[in-house]
């Protein structure tokens, strides 16, 4: 019998997410710049975790269904363009009557340099068209992300915000390092499938691929 003057602790709810989301444009003009990295990491879970993805316009998206670490999961890569990539969220959440915790939502981010990802539980869009429609769907933002850094915008004429930068394709340089962040987000996304969103927040967080040195 515990004293009556003692607190039990109670361990923290796992967050386990079952629809991970990457964010990008469809089409062949946007595949390789930097607002598709999330489409980018999807193909990879896909090909990691041999689940197909095909296209469902119920969903207004590419979908996949399988499992991880004994646990159901599906893979969406919103077909809406980005602006409107909440309304594919939402889609899928009432389907499957998902909660909005149960949602990972992967996306490039220009605050972080490259090499970099950052895990939340919950946060504002930050600027993000694609986390704002989410948010906005979803009701809440409370819901994990994961971002994915692609640097800062060189200082271009016109471009104030940055669209120019987010909608080019990655240097040379970058494209080097692409592999590496694709490997460490999926890293840290099968982390959160086995131990929850806080454990692979606590470890992943710190770690970056470095940029090789010429």
């Amino acid at each position: 019998m515990p004293r009556p003057d003692t607190i039990e602790s109670i361990p923290p709810k796992l967050i386990i997410p079952q629809l991970i989301v990457g964010l990008g444009n469809p089409g062949s003009k946007y595949e390789k710049t930097r607002h598709n990295i999330g489409f980018m990491a999807i193909d990879l879970l896909a090909r990691v975790w041999q689940i197909a993805l095909s296209e469902n316009r119920k969903f207004q998206g590419i979908v996949g269904e399988g499992t991880y670490s004994r646990s159901k999961i599906r893979l969406l890569k919103p077909l809406t363009f980005m602006n409107h990539s909440g309304q594919s969220i939402r889609a899928v959440v009432d389907w499957y009557k998902l909660s909005p915790e149960s949602v990972l939502v992967v996306y490039d981010d220009m605050d972080l340099p490259m090499g970099k990802i950052r895990i939340r539980l919950s946060g504002s869009a930050g600027g993000q068209n694609g986390m704002k429609s989410a948010i906005a769907h979803l009701g809440t933002q409370n819901f994990p992300r994961l971002r994915i850094g692609i640097g800062s915008p060189k200082s271009l004429p016109g471009d104030k915000d940055g669209a120019s930068h987010v909608l080019g394709t990655f240097s040379a340089a970058e494209a080097k390092l692409i592999p590496d962040v694709l490997d460490l987000t999926v890293g840290a996304i099968e982390l959160s499938l086995k131990q929850g969103v806080e454990k692979s927040m606590s470890l992943y967080n710190n770690r970056s691929v470095e940029q090789p040195t010429v």
